[in-house]
């Protein structure tokens, strides 16, 4: 039975949007750090070496290698950490060109450092890039977190920001970092910005 984390993992990636308290545990990515505006080129090419490698390993069966407890699953969706230089968090209004980002894509438990490394080989093989020298394997845990789906442009997603610093403040918590997480429901070159769907999390200690 393949392996949908919408289905299977609901409660880490199909949130109401109302703030709610979750407990992220440990997981695997392919990361890739930058600095700057989203909507430039770079950070499109970024995003492009990341998926790359993820169908790499989505696909090695295919490819003559099937790794130790391999499944079916759904690749997963982009993420995003964000934070600002220094000089962006002294200015009043948000300036693009001064946010600071690790962009990345989670990977099934089955993938092992023997996994990542086959997966490199076959990118540099198949869809070559010197990109594919600046991403790196990670292991995080995010821990107690709380979430948020915004659903609506970007540029909006202040309003839940508010709402979820006033259910953290509510619940008597504190955010341990500004710097946030984003997960990308939603494809922005298929999806109205209206319709785009976002989850939002912040690092919280009780």
């Amino acid at each position: 039975m393949k392996h949908e984390y919408k289905k299977h993992e609901k409660e880490l990636y199909a949130p109401k949007n109302k703030a709610e308290l979750v407990t992220v545990p440990k997981q695997k990515f392919f990361c890739i750090k930058g600095k700057g505006n989203p909507n430039s080129e770079e950070f499109s090419e970024k995003i492009g070496v990341l998926y790359t490698l993820a169908y790499a390993v989505r696909m090695m069966p295919k490819n003559g290698f099937t790794p130790d407890g391999y499944f079916e699953y759904t690749v997963y969706p982009l993420e995003g950490l964000w934070d600002l230089t220094t000089e962006g968090k002294k200015s009043e209004s948000l300036n693009k060109d001064e946010l600071l980002y690790t962009i990345m894509i989670r990977q099934p438990e089955f993938v092992t450092e023997d996994v990542v490394e086959k997966a490199f080989q076959i990118a540099k093989k198949k869809k070559p890039n010197p990109l594919l020298e600046e991403v790196y394997f990670d292991e995080i845990e995010d821990g107690l977190s709380v979430q948020i789906l915004h659903v609506g442009s970007y540029d909006n997603e202040p309003e839940s920001f508010h709402k979820m610093k006033d259910f953290i403040e509510d619940n008597e918590l504190k955010i341990k970092t500004l710097v946030h997480r984003e997960i990308y429901l939603s494809d922005v070159r298929r999806v109205e910005k209206e319709k785009l769907k976002t989850i939002l999390r912040y690092r919280v200690t009780k």
